[in-house]
């Protein structure tokens, strides 16, 4: 017993010989001695003291949400003795100081977020956080579109990159000036950046592609999102990162992470102060205690701790070092305040459980209350079935999803009030889900250019060829009869018809006249072809020769451009039609017949979705009917469909598809063997062309329209 009782002053003694050492080691390096806060002629003061006076101001970066000032201090440790500072004046509720190696960062948490001014004060560092603005009255609020340049919204200026030192990368981003709010956070492997209330010019909304500068960073990508600038930067391997803006300046610093082998841990999920652990046999019980007594922590162990551990930890968080210990012997943690209970697991959970079922035994004897909500967006009736998975007006034991067993939620549609009965704690809960769903909806307006255009071409060129044998008493004498040679005459005329008119060789009563070729030019685009005809006659009238020569040539284009538009809210499927219904006749079961009509239309149907990025997922539905050709059962309609996904950037243009026809003819009409006679075989065959070329585009542009308040 006594040789345990002297092991264990031994081991004590040894611990705090390494902590004065590390005490020793603390003091010789610049350090931070406390932080404090005040308010001095109206202005709220922190005050932070070090040991040795700085050169140089700290670098800082103001975060809009949360509301937070944090300051960088290098070479400078954490002298307090804690991490946490509760101040909770004016705005100022905490700051927290954390050292990470041989850099301590000082984090002012705000009630609200505000701009600052640091300076340099002997020993100390002087933060004076400017007021913070009182919110204007609510004022008339107007739609505008989404990317349009807001005077209330400040233009980005540049965004460049820096090869920084240690082969650090930096992205500089140039600002209008230092209220700009900015929301750095760590998203997966990427570091996403926010710019409030920021517009980003044309020229600027692009990806950069660096890897080529030998940085952690790889890609910096900058787009427009709503009424913020978007930026993600993309780094490979392990990293870490430093923010901090400077008047029109923000910089973001991404450099690569510096490993240490003689560290257990590399990883930033523990934050707690260093320390270095070795021992032999040591009991639990006395080794939480060592660790209550480096933290400044209260620890309760519970009596069914028990056993002892050997290890030896170097340079290892001191809450890394806790759950090594627990796990290894299987005990569990609460945390309240600055009082930590350790005891086994099962105690915990038996504890936790107890605590639940108390909890729930004293929610059914706690008196109930009745509050009412008055929805402004949402349906009373709608908030009603999302608190209840029955989806009616009241819940019951077997079915409430928010309420209690004694709950109730009943929607009031006149007035749009929701009157929920329960304990206060399900009543506080639902106020935060009613404040998070009774929200304004953005809306979209959808714009499609339907673009139809067609190109149509047509030729044909035909014959008429035809002699009679017989006598004329007209012969000769017709108007437009005139001599060739000899005794032969002729005549001319606007058709085959006409000339054999004028001549005579259909007229006599022993006439025998014909037409052996009957091949005519073939009408297009509804009107006949245009002919000439002439005939070659003797004198005695007793020989004719007639020809006629058609031919038509028709060429048109037409362009038909249809642009529905339609404004409907995000997440709702809106529809615009417009059209002609035609009749026509169907069979009854009786036998009789109905008149039914039959729709042509130009219709479209989306259902958009806003995305976080500020892009527009579009689900499209278009119809561009048109009446066809007219049959012995109706009229025929000719249909043009098109139904898509389609992601678009806002205010962007896309074609989502489109439908290309070309016909083609050629036909000739020939008499066998004389139809291929070189240079005489025209007058034995027709030949017609046709051509026809159609196409049609569908554009879509949508575009985000905002709410936004407007000054009186």
């Amino acid at each position: 017993m006594e040789r345990r009782m002297w092991d264990r002053f031994v081991d004590r003694f040894a611990l705090a010989v390494l902590l004065g050492l590390a005490s020793v080691a603390a003091q010789a390096q610049s350090a931070i001695e406390s932080v404090t806060g005040s308010i001095q002629g109206g202005a709220e003061v922190i005050r932070i003291d070090l040991t040795e006076p700085l050169a140089a101001l700290p670098s800082g970066v103001s975060i809009q949400s949360p509301a937070r000032i944090a300051l960088d201090f290098p070479g400078i440790a954490n002298g307090i003795g804690r991490s946490s500072v509760e101040i909770n004046q004016g705005n100022l509720k905490s700051v927290n100081v954390v050292q990470v190696g041989e850099r301590s960062r000082v984090v002012l948490n705000l009630k609200q977020a505000t701009s600052y001014k640091a300076e340099l004060k002997g020993k100390s560092v002087l933060v004076v956080l400017d007021p913070v603005a009182v919110a204007a009255p609510a004022a008339t609020t107007m739609p505008t579109f989404a990317g349009s340049n807001s005077r209330d919204n400040a233009p980005i200026k540049d965004v460049d990159f820096r090869r920084g030192a240690d082969n650090a990368g930096r992205v500089i981003v140039s600002l209008l000036n230092n209220q700009v709010g900015v929301d750095v956070r760590k998203q997966g492997n990427a570091l996403v950046v926010d710019f409030l209330n920021s517009t980003l010019p044309e020229g600027l909304r692009r990806r950069l592609d660096v890897a080529d500068f030998g940085t952690p960073v790889q890609t910096v990508t900058t787009t427009q999102a709503g009424d913020r600038v978007h930026m993600v930067i993309e780094p490979k391997g392990g990293w870490e990162h430093s923010a901090y803006q400077s008047e029109g300046q923000f910089v973001v610093e991404v450099r690569q992470q510096k490993v240490d082998p003689g560290k257990l841990s590399q990883g930033p999920g523990y934050t707690g102060e260093k320390l270095s652990l070795n021992f032999q046999s040591i009991e639990v019980r006395s080794l939480l205690q060592v660790i209550a007594d480096f933290t400044n922590f209260n620890v309760v162990t519970s009596d069914s701790v028990s056993g002892s551990l050997t290890l030896r930890l170097k340079d290892v968080p001191w809450d890394q070092a806790l759950q090594i210990i627990m796990d290894a012997k299987g005990l569990g943690m609460k945390k309240n305040g600055t009082v930590l209970w350790i005891a086994p697991k099962d105690e915990i959970d038996a504890r936790a459980k107890k605590d639940l079922e108390s909890i729930a035994s004293l929610e059914s004897l706690e008196p109930l209350q009745t509050q009412s909500f008055q929805m402004n967006y949402a349906k009373a009736s709608d908030i009603a079935a999302q608190i209840t998975s029955g989806g009616g007006g009241t819940t019951g034991a077997n079915n409430s999803r928010f309420l209690s067993a004694r709950g109730t939620a009943i929607p009031e549609p006149r007035t749009n009030q929701l009157f929920v009965t329960d304990v206060g704690s399900k009543l506080a809960a639902v106020a935060e889900l009613v404040k998070k769903l009774d929200v304004a909806v953005r809306q979209v307006l959808i714009e499609a250019r339907i673009v139809e255009a067609s190109d149509t071409f047509g030729k044909s060129l035909g014959v008429r060829l035809g002699s009679t044998a017989g006598s004329s008493s007209t012969a000769g004498t017709a108007a437009g009869s005139f001599g060739l040679s000899g005794n032969t005459r002729a005549t001319i005329g606007t058709s085959y018809s006409n000339v054999t008119a004028s001549n005579g060789s259909s007229g006599s009563a022993v006439d025998t006249s014909s037409n052996f070729v009957n091949l005519p030019a073939v009408g297009q685009g509804g009107y006949d072809a245009a002919s000439f005809a002439f005939s070659i006659f003797s004198s005695a009238a007793n020989r004719f020769l007639n020809l006629e020569i058609s031919a038509l040539e028709n060429d048109g284009k037409g362009k038909l451009v249809s642009s529905p538009r339609i404004v409907t809210a995000d997440q709702t499927k809106a529809l615009i039609e417009q059209g002609t219904e035609f009749p026509y006749q169907q069979a009854t079961s009786s036998g009789a017949t109905s008149v039914a009509f039959r729709k042509a239309n130009l219709k479209l149907e989306v259902t958009p979705q806003i995305t976080p990025e500020g892009n527009i997922i579009l689900d499209l539905d278009i119809n561009k009917d048109s009446r066809g050709e007219t049959t012995s059962a109706g009229i025929a309609i000719d249909t043009k469909h098109i139904k898509t996904q389609v992601l678009v950037e806002n205010g962007g243009t896309v074609v989502i598809g489109g439908i290309f026809t070309l016909d083609e003819t050629d036909s000739i009409t020939k008499v066998p063997v004389l139809g291929d006679i070189p240079y005489v075989g025209v007058l034995f065959r027709s030949k017609s062309q046709s051509s026809s070329k159609k196409e049609m585009l569908v554009f879509i542009t949508p575009k985000m329209i905002m709410e936004r308040s407007s000054s009186r």
